[in-house]
């Protein structure tokens, strides 16, 4: 078999399904073989010493029960011996042995227990034929006896054996069991090998035919093969597969999950706009300048969202936002975004305070970005509750009074798609904080997530920036500045 399976892995081109039954079988024969060993030797140890316990502990009661009495052992004869399946001797320090009256079985003793006799430390155990051959567990323990009238105690030592017959067919039923189920074991292991080399491996290279097949459509360059059996060719072809359909999936799903998610709230604003002039039509039910400016919101919707889409479709293309900046007023920014906040969270107080702060930018994908965090305050605000606004230096903090975000999600709250356990029950699609954070290293700053004194979140916002008015000069550069911390 070793040279069967040293054959058969040296060839490196070998089918796998050759490889992999006798990699299982040898696998599985090593493990059974090396079990059932260990088993059979433990099992055997444990038992000897078991046995060896319970001799040593009869031995020491036998020492003390015929102490004074060790010529005639205390008047224990064979017949009395052999009902508790023992059997017994002494052996004198002067090498005399002293046997149990009667017919039964006679134990022969050794230099170790002369020894024991003699010295009168420890014990001794081993394995032993006796008189009547069968083999024996025999111990031996000392004990001396002070005779009357003697002042010199007389050391003996005590011997006790117990037949190992029972033990031994215990043994062997157990070495037997271990060998049959071993041997079962194995030819179970051939067995699943052989029905995993030969049906599991072949959907997988009927797979990989697919695969190619597939690759093939998507106008990929052929894949050059990194071996010989069908697993290389499939991991080939299906990482191949997996980086086109995944890059064109991974675009497809970012572009529907962004939608779903800046889209929502203006189309219901703009739905809503769209029923009053259709009920204002019927009714005449609006106070008189109330339609035109109904209709002013609507067409400044229709152009965010013109804005909007674009900067989605962009997003899913290529990850990127290009810049078209302008000087702003980000306090300008700010009110808008507040403005746009407040619409959506009638019963919340803003809380706004804001210094000058001038820079280079996009003020609509600012503003778009500011009001993603108001809308992420507005969200998670209890009702009545308070959203401050501050705009000092060139930090912006938004903060609100909700559950706050959890230290586990700090991290990944800017990450795409990402949603924390309490969110989940909320609108959105996790793309928010996202955008807020490419909007915002876009201009050359940063954003980060923390929690606000209250309780809740806070999100800190710095822009590089002047608290004077920019010359002319910023915006003939059409340049964003960049970060200088």
């Amino acid at each position: 078999m070793i040279r069967w399976l040293r054959s058969v892995l040296s060839v490196t081109n070998r089918p796998l399904h050759d490889r992999l039954m006798a990699l299982i079988s040898v696998a599985v024969a090593s493990a059974v073989a090396i079990t059932g060993i260990a088993a059979y030797l433990i099992t055997t140890f444990a038992i000897y010493d078991q046995l060896d316990r319970e001799l040593l502990a009869v031995a020491d009661v036998t020492s003390v029960w015929i102490a004074g009495d060790a010529e005639s052992l205390g008047g224990l004869n064979s017949e009395a011996l052999s009902t508790a399946n023992v059997t017994m001797m002494l052996v004198r320090s002067d090498g005399r042995v002293i046997t149990p009256s009667g017919d039964g079985v006679k134990l022969e003793s050794t230099s170790a227990e002369l020894a024991i006799a003699r010295t009168q430390i420890g014990t001794s155990s081993r394995t032993g034929v006796a008189s009547d051959g069968e083999t024996y567990r025999i111990v031996a323990v000392p004990f001396a006896d002070l005779r009357a009238g003697e002042v010199e105690p007389v050391y003996y030592a005590l011997v006790m054996g117990r037949p190992l017959a029972a033990t031994d067919q215990i043994l062997r039923i157990l070495a037997f069991s271990l060998l049959t189920f071993g041997l079962l074991a194995v030819l179970l292991a051939g067995a699943i090998g052989w029905v995993i080399a030969r049906s599991g491996l072949r959907p997988i290279q009927r797979l990989t035919e697919a695969v190619s097949r597939v690759t093939e459509t998507d106008q990929l360059e052929p894949i050059e093969p990194g071996g010989m059996d069908e697993l290389t060719d499939l991991t080939g072809a299906f990482n191949t597969m997996m980086r086109s359909l995944y890059s064109s999936r991974e675009r497809q799903r970012r572009l529907i999950a962004d939608a779903g998610h800046e889209l929502r709230t203006p189309l219901t604003s703009l739905r809503t706009n769209v029923e009053l002039l259709i009920a204002d039509d019927r009714q005449g039910m609006l106070p008189e300048g109330a339609r035109g400016e109904i209709l002013r919101d609507i067409a400044a919707q229709l152009g965010e969202f013109t804005q909007l889409i674009g900067d989605l479709v962009h997003l899913s293309r290529d990850d990127k936002v290009e810049a078209h900046p302008e000087p702003i007023d980000l306090r300008d920014v700010l009110n808008n975004a507040v403005t746009r906040a407040k619409r959506r969270g009638p019963g919340l107080i803003f809380d706004v305070e804001m210094e000058p702060l001038y820079l280079v930018g996009e003020p609509d994908s600012l503003e778009r970005a500011f009001t993603n965090l108001l809308d992420n305050a507005v969200k998670f605000s209890p009702p009545g509750g308070r959203i401050k606004v501050r705009l000092i230096g060139d930090r912006v903090r938004i903060s609100d009074e909700g559950p706050g975000i959890a230290d586990a999600d700090l991290p990944h709250v800017f990450d795409r798609f990402y949603r924390s356990d309490h969110a989940r029950t909320t609108p959105g699609s996790g793309l928010g904080l996202s955008i807020v954070a490419q909007t915002i290293k876009a201009h050359g700053g940063w954003v980060k997530a923390g929690r606000a004194g209250t309780g809740g979140a806070e999100f800190t916002v710095r822009l590089p920036g002047s608290a004077e008015p920019l010359d002319n000069s910023s915006e003939t550069t059409g340049t964003i500045p960049a970060v200088t911390d």
